[in-house]
Formats: structure tokens, sequence, C-alpha cells
């Protein structure tokens, strides 16, 4: 697949982080779910924000969690650390979900999960219209900013049909490599220096 440069603009690190940026992690951030990760900022204000890693799968089907689910070509990713017993999604439905809280452009966070179901049972959501997450990043208030100012996050922005449709594999690596200048440099980092 060939990288659309454009995808990720890259945004000061000086300014707050705002709902919809994207969250690119520092190549050496520590821990199994940040590792390498790209999170999506569902909510960003001055109580906190919650996020969920784009990046990163989990090994079986959102039907597989539900009894009553309708088979639907989804996959799962970890959202994050936080509440881990739940699952949230993201998507490109609108008002056609109630109770969706509007993230940018047209991407939405949560809503009704019953009339998520409904429409998907009859064939009007197609997979590259919603996201499911297991668990999701939160961050106190404050907390997120503190970590960008230590350069554990790099700020971007995008599209709202860039983050339904890109390949979740190699996606950071991918992600960096297009930012250019010094950030293309972070692709070639090992994971773990230690081992080099």
């Amino acid at each position: 697949m060939k990288i659309n440069t454009n995808i990720f603009k890259i945004e000061s690190n000086h300014i707050a982080p705002r709902q919809g940026n994207i969250l690119i992690a520092e190549p050496f951030l520590t821990g199994s779910y940040f590792n390498r990760s790209i999170i999506i900022l569902a909510s960003c204000n001055k109580d906190g924000a919650v996020g969920f890693i784009l990046n990163k799968k989990v090994d079986f089907p959102v039907e597989d969690l539900f009894v009553d689910f309708p088979d639907f070509d989804s996959e799962i990713h970890i959202g994050g650390p936080v509440g881990t017993d739940s699952i949230y999604f993201i998507h490109t439905l609108g008002n056609l979900i109630p109770e969706s809280i509007h993230i940018k452009d047209n991407l939405y966070w949560g809503g009704d999960f019953d009339t998520l179901k409904m429409q998907i049972k009859l064939g009007l959501v197609d997979h590259s219209q919603v996201r499911f997450f297991l668990g999701y990043s939160g961050w106190e208030a404050g907390q997120l900013e503190d970590e960008i100012d230590e350069n554990s996050w790099l700020v971007a922005d995008t599209s709202e049909s860039d983050l339904m449709n890109i390949e979740e594999d190699e996606m950071w690596a991918k992600s960096v490599r297009a930012m250019g200048g010094k950030y293309s440099m972070w692709e070639n980092f090992p994971e773990n220096p230690s081992l080099n």
C-alpha cells in the first residue's frame, strides 16, 4: 500500500491537544498498550482526555463477544488499559446512532448499541464505518499535556476518512515516515534499544 503522505499533519506540541487529534507515541514509550501506538482523542478538555488505540488488534471478531450480535466483518482493537471489560466504538454514522458524541467532521463516539446492532443486522452499516475497542486510554486533567511536554507523544491531525480506512499493520511506522524530517528516523529505532 502506498502511504498517503498527507494522512497526518503535525500540530505544535506547545499547544493543548484537541478532541479529534491523533497521538503518535515516541519510539521508546514503554508498556504493551502504548508502545508504538497511535491514538484518536475522542474527548479532550480541562477535565482530562479519552482516546482509543487504533493500531493494536485482538484475535477475535466483535460477534464473538455477544451472543446476539449479527455476523459482521469487523475486528476489535485494544482501546487502552482502562475499562477493559467493556466495548466502545467510533463510527461515521452520525445521527443514525442516537446518543452519539461528535468528535470531528463526520466522526462520532459511541451511542445506542442496540441501534447499532439493528443497523448492522439490516445491512445498513459497512465494516469501514465503525471501529470497536476493548477498553480505552484515559488521562486525568493535565496528565496528557505533561506527557506531551515530556515528548512522549507527537500531536497530529487527520481526516475521519483517513482514520477509518487506514491499515493497522505498520500504521505507526508509516505515520512517522509520512511525517518526514527528524520523525522519519523514528521508524528505524529498535523497539528495545537494550537488545541492539
